[in-house]
């Protein structure tokens, strides 16, 4: 029963990983501090994954359900 809940989330995620490749977050950095003044920078982090690994997911995820089928008798 978990290898088939076990397959559809790699499918899911391996869907999602393919439509969308990367995303960024952005963190603030204190660049001055005088007193009560302060100057601030906002840091772009870009973090992104090749599609083929999200293909990867996809067809394991495939083979995990379509295998479990078989397996039960």
């Amino acid at each position: 029963m978990w290898t088939k809940s076990v397959g559809v989330v790699l499918i899911i995620i391996g869907i999602t990983m393919m439509a969308y490749t990367g995303f960024t977050y952005f963190t603030t950095k204190k660049v001055v501090a005088i007193g009560s003044i302060q100057i601030n920078q906002k840091e772009e982090h870009p973090v992104n994954w090749p599609p083929y690994i999200g293909g990867i997911l996809l067809a394991s995820g495939l083979l995990i359900v379509i295998g479990g089928r078989k397996i039960r008798i």
